[in-house]
């Protein structure tokens, strides 16, 4: 699965900026973290300049080792976050595994 985020500088200088993609499986059948890190990049943004930031999530980003030391997928919803750091979320959405 792919996910996209425009990410723009509003600034007057040249800025970094290292956006962050988090993931939160809602129904696991074991505890899980609420937010755990699946991707960064680093970008260089010119004032006023945009780019695209492209995360693929594969089977490996989604997949946990159960109670029997099993790596598995479930289905249920996963909560995609993205932001500059797990305390600077700046856009969340959802994705459904069946």
């Amino acid at each position: 699965m792919k996910v996209k985020v425009d990410v723009k500088n509003i600034g007057k200088y040249k800025g970094d900026e290292v956006v962050q993609l988090y993931l939160h499986d809602t129904i696991a059948s074991i505890a899980r973290q609420l937010k755990e890190l699946k991707g960064f990049k680093r970008i260089t943004l010119e004032p006023g300049g945009k780019k695209t930031v492209e995360f693929i999530l594969g089977l490996e980003e989604i997949s946990f080792y159960d109670i029997n030391m099993d790596l598995i997928v479930e289905s249920g919803v996963f909560e995609v976050m993205i932001g500059s750091s797990s305390e600077d979320i700046r856009l969340r959405g959802a994705f459904k595994v069946l």
